[in-house]
């Protein structure tokens, strides 16, 4: 059945869409379907492409299905940085299998890559790069160039190396074509070129190239030897993925990895042990909630209001916390910011506070028709407000100094830290005027 689904596929006409298109059948296909998809695309030498588009994972899934010889070969026509994430995926002996197969130099560079951690520079660039000597001419690059471009990742740059392979400096092809022929690459280039260290978070990688606009930055290494390049696409890739981890992150996944599609029970071992924490984490509250039992016994009308100061206090922690995290995401604040983001998230909370807690008393009011339990109501809830807020806008600094995770951390935690303070408020005042609300 699986042969004849992907035989109604005319493969003449799907190798003339783009790669990633293809990638998207791949990816709805069945697997057995998408393997015998790639089979077929692999005999037409159109398999390297598609498999460079899809997810690390979903690609060596199907790689793996192939006999290691066919899957040597696809390996050989990819991008070094593509063919390296699909290896990180595959079991060890795979890999060394695969890799005793391809040719000696391209095996070498392969294994160096993979020997990168991949949140690193290192592990998100490609070797394949247009290294020049400084005393070619301008006339004798552009020849260059155009005899490398097909083996080239980009040729929107090009880059200058003395005979060790030190980086001297970088050309835009726009400089090297309107340079007089024979003009030595030494007196064009910009040798003030920014680069990334191979060890550079790629968190760093990416925030360089939003701050510089570039379409590729070359990775050296601390001797400023070249050794790759990190292109534009590489980077939205790791922006998409970092964006992806904080969302899931902040709603409870510490892992930061869930598809929709997941088996259940990958997604319980992902979701349960976070949840099973929080219950810990609970723990206070309840234990403040206890203390005050008596209180809640005899003026059962105060239980009414504790659902709506956790959920305030909630709301209020995460319009904080994701103001601060994407200041720490996009680099725009720093540790040294921090007085100043504190300063600001007390006043607003104070502010902020003082508008719902006049909200909440006049409700309370009209309600109960008890004054004065419309101003405990009122001033518990401006203090949790206002606690929700420096806790929030603070604790995601904190813990990046700390080198916690502020998506996966702070949320929990500051809305326990605001939950706390608003119910110790709240049932706090209420039963110091007990006598006055009974």
């Amino acid at each position: 059945m699986a042969e004849e689904n992907t035989r109604s596929l005319d493969i003449a006409e799907l190798i003339r869409r783009h790669p990633a298109e293809i990638a998207e059948i791949l990816a709805a296909l069945r697997e057995e379907e998408a393997v015998e998809l790639l089979r077929r695309l692999y005999l037409r030498r159109a398999a390297a492409a598609p498999l460079g588009e899809m997810e690390p994972e979903e690609a060596a899934r199907l790689l793996a299905e192939l006999n290691r010889e066919d899957a040597a070969h696809i390996l050989s026509h990819m991008e070094p940085d593509d063919a390296v994430d699909l290896l990180a995926e595959l079991p060890p002996e795979t890999v060394r299998d695969i890799l005793s197969r391809l040719e000696t130099q391209e095996a070498k560079e392969l294994g160096e890559l993979l020997s990168y951690p991949p949140d690193t520079a290192g592990g998100l660039m490609s070797t394949e790069v247009v290294a020049l000597p400084a005393d070619m001419t301008a006339e004798e690059a552009i020849r260059e160039l155009r005899a490398r471009a097909e083996e080239a990742e980009t040729v929107y740059y090009a880059y200058v190396v003395d005979d060790r392979g030190t980086l001297l400096g970088v050309l835009s092809l726009r400089d090297l074509v309107l340079a007089r022929p024979t003009t030595p690459l030494r007196q064009i280039m910009n040798a003030d070129a920014v680069t990334l260290p191979v060890t550079m978070d790629v968190e760093e990688v990416a925030h360089l190239f939003d701050k510089y606009n570039f379409l590729a930055l070359p990775v050296v290494d601390e001797n400023r030897k070249l050794l790759g390049i990190v292109t534009i696409d590489d980077v939205i890739d790791v922006i998409r993925e970092e964006a992806t981890e904080d969302v899931l992150r902040l709603g409870g996944i510490p892992a930061g990895e869930e598809h929709p599609l997941d088996p259940p029970l990958s997604s319980v071992r992902k979701r349960l042990p976070w949840m099973m924490a929080y219950i810990l984490l609970d723990l206070a509250i309840v234990a403040v909630v206890a203390h005050f039992e008596q209180t809640i016994a005899q003026i059962t009308f105060v239980a009414s209001l504790m659902p709506l100061i956790a959920d305030m206090s909630g709301n209020v922690a995460s319009q904080a916390l994701s103001v601060a995290i994407r200041g720490i995401a996009t680099g725009e604040v720093q540790w040294s910011d921090l007085p100043h983001v504190m300063r600001k998230e007390l006043l607003v909370g104070i502010l902020n506070g003082l508008m719902l807690g006049a909200e909440i008393g006049l409700i309370t009011f009209l309600l109960w028709r008890k004054p004065l339990f419309g101003v405990v109501s009122a001033v518990a809830l401006m203090g949790n407000t206002i606690a929700a807020c420096f806790v929030g806008g603070a604790l995601p600094y904190v813990l990046k100094r700390l080198r916690l995770d502020p998506a996966m951390v702070s949320g929990p935690v500051a809305t326990t830290v605001a939950d706390i303070t608003g119910f110790f408020l709240f049932l706090g005042l209420a039963t110091a005027f007990l006598p006055y609300l009974t």
